[in-house]
């Protein structure tokens, strides 16, 4: 189940609750000892920069699927850490980013230890809007492993997952998978809150790993199956043929679905319903361009229905799960947190220096 730690970091003692929080994510990861105690200390110095530079935040700590070279399936489990802030934001990204850049009175390397300790690690800072910063620890590749070669490497996924009301499991669940030259994201949303929801939401993550070459409306009707003993779930499932540039999209629910292209942004609309409580006549298909200048999100209810995509939305360099926390923090406020378990993912073309 989408086990997320939430951790509000408001005064000096969250500092430990971040640490711990991923020190449990690295085990239940798989992590060795080094690279746990490098998720620790990412977690620690996030958290402490956060009190420092922005009197406060959020931060996320996650397990998630990391695309892995040498592997067919494309993925190994990561932790995911992310945070979140309402601050000042800063004027100097790149400069914060290196050793012995400070604001305050610390040694100022922070950013710059995060950055070589993650496999993966970003930021995007807006003044007057605050700041996101994201890395990934995995396990070390094995040795000789060589890059997979793909076309559906020329994209990536990346997400975030925010418990209602600081609960130990989400009834959100995302993921993506690729099989040959297809790249299929998927969010479901368990009807309700708690373990129950999260069991639903689990069992369509289940059933697109199984079978992850099914078109969405053959996806959904064999979710309709899967989650036939759950509570069911809302769920939207985008196909991606990078090579067609077409994308393939279905839903059941209220998932939220919005596409930019050259154009602008448009709604994908899914059809109302939940999946596993009835099986539904018609499962609409909607077929879509896909360019190199296209960016999908997909978004649980938790998200007002009416967010506008702040800058972050338009970087297409950035780390989509970046994109996704940075959407989050614009349609809340500390005054004014998620609503309902909120999950945003987002499937964005890679830029080139970083395919595989």
């Amino acid at each position: 189940m989408p086990r997320v730690w939430e951790v509000p970091v408001h005064d000096s003692t969250r500092v430990r609750d971040a640490r711990v929080a991923a020190q449990a994510a690295a085990a239940r990861a798989g992590l060795d000892e080094e690279r746990a105690a490098g998720a620790a200390l990412v977690a620690t110095e996030l958290a402490t920069n956060l009190l420092k530079h922005a009197g406060g935040g959020l931060l996320l700590v996650d397990v998630v699927a990391r695309p892995a070279q040498g592997r067919a399936d494309g993925a190994v489990s990561a932790v995911q850490i992310v945070a979140i802030d309402h601050g000042p934001g800063m004027r100097d990204v790149a400069g914060a980013l290196r050793d012995g850049f400070s604001t305050t009175s610390s040694l100022g390397a922070g950013l710059g230890t995060c950055r070589r300790v993650a496999d993966d690690f970003d930021l995007h800072s807006t003044v007057g809007r605050g700041t996101v910063a994201l890395a990934r620890i995995g396990a070390r590749p094995e040795r000789g492993s060589a890059p997979v070669r793909s076309p559906a490497r020329a994209v990536r996924a990346g997400g975030v997952n925010i418990p209602f009301a600081g609960a130990e499991f989400s009834g959100d669940a995302w993921a993506w998978v690729r099989a040959g030259d297809l790249t299929t994201l998927m969010l479901a949303d368990g009807l309700g809150h708690g373990p129950a929801a999260a069991r639903a939401s689990s069992a369509a993550v289940e059933q697109l790993c199984r079978t992850p070459e099914l078109p969405p409306a053959q996806l959904l009707r064999r979710l309709e199956d899967a989650l036939r003993d759950t509570r069911g779930a809302a769920i939207a499932v985008a196909r991606l043929d990078v090579t067609a540039g077409r994308l393939l999209f279905a839903g059941v629910g209220n998932i939220g679905a919005r596409l930019r292209d050259g154009t602008g942004w448009r709604a994908l609309l899914s059809r109302p319903g939940i999946v596993g409580a009835h099986r539904a006549a018609r499962l609409p298909q909607h077929e879509v361009a896909w360019a190199d200048d296209c960016l999908l999100v997909l978004h649980s209810d938790g998200l007002p229905s009416r967010w506008s995509p702040g800058p972050a939305a338009h970087s297409p360099s950035l780390d989509p799960a970046v994109i996704a926390a940075a959407i989050v923090r614009d349609a809340s406020s500390p005054a004014r947190p998620v609503r309902d378990d909120t999950t945003v993912a987002v499937l964005s073309p890679s830029p080139p220096d970083r395919i595989p």
